[in-house]
């Protein structure tokens, strides 16, 4: 029997030795007996809420300022399209540095690079909340991506050396519902905060809220056990890159991430345009507040991870990402009712969906984990800068009527690499 398929059916709380299960890991290799972490154990409860919080606290910061976009547009005199860039430059940004923070992350340790990835990303808030010109608020969101790079790169490779191989999917889903709690608290507290006070306010809120996770990861986070460190020479970065482009299912994976990424940021970068024009005319306050749907992707990111252990990573991608497709769709009808019901099925497919993506490049890359996460998440946030920012050109000259078919396009492309992923699988279990 495969060994990928030994660790399938493994249950949680089994006694078959850890070594056994996962003979590839870099403790079997070296012959230590450090325990992997086990669901219901104390250190494990302490993992998943390090990385909840920084999971939260990631994407508060970076998409506070996504429900404010029309008031920034309005203080600034810039267009939909210039206003999205407060995001975009982030996103894009936070791809960049993620080339580098994982590969970093694979030679001087996890930990160390999350926190202080999250502590630079809360400093910079808290001083853009000050920032009086447009330049300066761009330059400070480019800042605070860039930092934000280090705890994307780095959770799910944490995660993936750390915890019992049995539940990695699990713990995975986890992780990315604190990433929807995170997008929908900083959406909604910078929506109705705006409302109220001003967007200045809802910064400021939103950096403490990040700087006392950030405080709380950095104390409650058990450190590495199984992390060995590897070199940062160029020419081993560049072999271990070549090794990940020439894996079958890699490539494809990072594609999807590229999809599932600018389909959702798009969605929600000009919903908010719509819903405060006519005919809903609604205010800034109830915009935020429509950021609950983002619940949905508590529920859906944990329950994919499980999911996957009885159906298989492919079809629950797959199924994931119709669910998108048949939301964004709804989306197109005028009542504010199915709007919101469009808006969930977004929301719990795309989160669904990443959780089983991002659990799958663990899965495959022979090596070099920390880089190959880096690299999905590279495409994953170049997807939010390149179609969120594009997504305002088919605003602007269609409405919504182009955006649900901009991002119905993308998302018919991503079945598609998930039909093929499925293929990949069956054919070679990973």
């Amino acid at each position: 029997m495969k060994t990928s398929q030994r660790i399938s059916a493994a249950p949680a709380n089994d006694s078959v030795n850890d070594d056994e299960l996962n003979p590839e890991s870099p403790v079997a290799r070296s012959g230590l007996k450090t325990p992997f972490i086990k669901r219901g154990t104390p250190q494990f409860i302490r993992v998943t809420l390090a990385l909840f919080s920084a999971g939260l606290a990631t994407f508060a910061l970076l998409y506070c300022v996504q429900p404010i976009l029309p008031v920034l547009s309005h203080d600034f005199g810039v267009s939909p399209a210039t206003s999205s860039l407060s995001l975009s430059l982030s996103t894009g940004l936070m791809a960049i540095g993620l080339l580098f923070t994982g590969p970093v992350s694979d030679a001087v340790g996890r930990k160390s690079v999350m926190v202080v990835a999250l502590l630079l990303a809360a400093g910079c808030t808290l001083v853009c909340s000050f920032m009086q010109s447009w330049d300066a608020i761009l330059i400070m969101r480019a800042l605070i991506g860039l930092s934000l790079s280090g705890v994307a790169a780095v959770a799910m490779t944490y995660l993936s050396e750390e915890i019992h191989p049995s539940v990695v999917a699990f713990s995975m889903g986890l992780y990315i519902s604190g990433n929807s709690i995170g997008g929908m608290s900083g959406r909604l507290v910078s929506g109705v905060l705006t409302d109220f006070f001003s967007w200045r306010i809802a910064m400021a809120v939103v950096g403490f809220f990040a700087l006392a996770a950030a405080i709380m990861f950095w104390r409650i986070l058990p450190p590495s056990k199984h992390f060995r460190a590897s070199s940062l020479k160029p020419r081993k970065l560049l072999i271990n890159f070549k090794l990940h482009w020439r894996d079958s299912g890699l490539p494809l994976l990072f594609a999807e991430g590229f999809l599932l990424m600018g389909s959702f940021v798009t969605m929600f970068n000009y919903i908010g345009y719509r819903l405060l024009a006519t005919p809903y005319n609604l205010s800034q306050a109830i915009v935020g507040i429509l950021s609950i749907v983002y619940l949905m992707g508590t529920y859906s990111s944990p329950k994919a991870g499980v999911m996957t252990g009885v159906y298989g990573r492919g079809p629950v991608l797959i199924g994931s990402t119709a669910i998108m497709l048949v939301g964004i769709l709804i989306t197109a009808f005028s009542p504010v009712w199915m709007i919101f019901i469009g808006m969930i099925l977004v929301t719990g497919g795309f989160f669904a969906a990443h959780s089983v993506a991002s659990g799958w490049i663990g899965r495959r890359a022979r090596r070099a984990k920390g880089q190959a996460s880096s690299l999905y998440l590279f495409s994953y946030y170049a997807g939010s800068s390149v179609a969120g920012t594009l997504g305002g050109f088919f605003w602007h000259a269609y409405g919504w009527v182009g955006i649900t078919g901009f991002i119905s396009l993308m998302l018919v492309v991503g079945v598609g690499v998930g039909i093929r992923l499925m293929r990949l699988a069956e054919a070679k279990p990973v």
